[in-house]
């Protein structure tokens, strides 16, 4: 079983990824939350994976955090939900926000998702709601430790864009001015940095 792919990037799309190991390149089904964690091409990535066989294959499903692929077994297991709507799900949410939907009881929510009627949505509810309340997720990292990430994703991002590195990390430390008790994600920091960055 391949629990785990690590090696160079050379292909990326919003549901696909291929990581060259060994001089094999490996294809790999993806969320568009994983796609959009995923560094540049060349770049050392590594995924967590799952090999599900198909009828006249073996298809290996990817993601960046193991809190994703706890939810996408989960999702499987469910009756009239298969790979393609499990990622489809995942990638209209984060984990966090799936998580809430369930813990909650948001039918009309759920509902609303790509392959999700309303008897599934109220299947989910039934069958997930004790199991997903156990998943260790990113809620648990520090306040700190989590805005440090996202400010480390976001620096980079701006020197691949052209920015110094002296630049980007002022324009991030602008930005996060007004941010005292709430997070950004990574694409919001760089956007708002972006208006203080100055090539």
């Amino acid at each position: 079983m391949i629990a785990q792919l690590k090696g160079s990037l050379i292909y990326k799309s919003s549901n696909e990824a291929v990581i060259e190991c060994g001089g094999i390149g490996y294809q790999v089904s993806i969320s568009l939350n994983t796609s959009l964690k995923l560094g540049e091409l060349g770049t050392e990535a590594t995924l967590l994976t799952i090999l599900i066989p198909k009828e006249d294959a073996l298809q290996l499903y990817g993601f960046y955090e193991a809190p994703e692929r706890e939810i996408f077994k989960m999702l499987i297991s469910i009756a009239g939900i298969g790979p393609k709507i499990a990622l489809g799900i995942l990638s209209a949410l984060s984990t966090d926000e799936f998580q809430d939907l369930i813990i909650t009881g948001n039918i009309f929510a759920l509902q609303k998702l790509p392959g999700v009627g309303k008897k599934t949505a109220e299947r989910l509810v039934l069958e997930l709601k004790d199991k997903i309340t156990k998943i260790e997720t990113p809620s648990a990292i520090t306040f700190s430790a989590k805005l440090q990430l996202i400010k480390q994703e976001a620096i980079a991002a701006l020197i691949t864009l052209g920015y110094s590195s002296a630049i980007a990390e002022k324009a991030i430390r602008k930005a996060l001015e007004d941010e005292k008790e709430t997070i950004p994600t990574a694409e919001q920091l760089i956007k708002k940095s972006l208006k203080f960055a100055l090539k």
